[in-house]
């Protein structure tokens, strides 16, 4: 699976390690940066990643600031985009059986590498189940096509 991974400053350090761990699980990984931990605006990388992923250039995003906040809600501002922000295995296990989520966020400054890991081969392995799940989406798909 392709996966494109991005942070702003305050999540650089989190990524850098994830990109290794998410590339050993057998991933490709696009990094969208930083690649310092400069000061960096968040929605900067966080919209052209989202928009990447909408179109299809990568199968599914991680996005990575302080909090994990700000990325989410700018991901969720680009059309087909459904970003969870999961600081815990079971939301990233249902961001992706009940919603379909096609980019995580998480804060480097919330969790540690460890569970940072824990959640993301979780969030990576878990298929959408469908069903009443696929109903429930298609009542958003139907207001943001409005």
């Amino acid at each position: 699976m392709k996966v494109l991974l991005g942070s702003d400053h305050a999540g650089f350090h989190l990524k850098e390690d994830l990109k290794k761990f998410i590339q050993s699980l057998g991933h490709e990984v696009e990094d969208y940066g930083i690649y310092t931990d400069e000061p960096f605006d968040y929605p900067d990388v966080a919209i052209r990643l989202a928009k990447d992923v909408a179109e299809g250039k990568g199968a599914r995003g991680i996005l990575i600031c302080g909090t994990g906040v700000g990325m989410s809600i700018a991901a969720n501002k680009v059309k087909g985009i459904r970003a969870a922000l999961c600081h815990d295995v079971f939301s990233a296990r249902a961001s992706r059986e009940h919603n379909n989520a096609n980019i995580l966020t998480m804060g480097e400054r919330v969790i540690g590498k460890g569970l940072a890991r824990e959640i993301v081969k979780v969030w990576l392995e878990t298929e959408f189940q469908g069903e009443r799940h696929a109903r429930r989406l298609e009542k958003i798909e139907r207001y943001e096509r409005s």
